[in-house]
């Protein structure tokens, strides 16, 4: 039971991250917070706005 809670945990990590990358921030960065925040680091990434691309 305790690995589905892991397993669940990772996934939600990887999704926050190509939710993030879709709004223009760093991947990275994104799932490593949703490791610490889980489903806090969800809602915060809904209402963030998308940056414009800085070259």
């Amino acid at each position: 039971m305790k690995e589905d809670f892991y397993i669940g945990w990772g996934t939600l990590a990887l999704i926050n991250a190509g939710i993030a990358q879709g709004k223009n921030r760093t991947g990275f960065n994104w799932f490593c917070l949703s490791l610490l925040l889980g489903p806090l680091a969800t809602f915060i990434l809904l209402f963030v706005e998308k940056r414009e691309r800085s070259f």
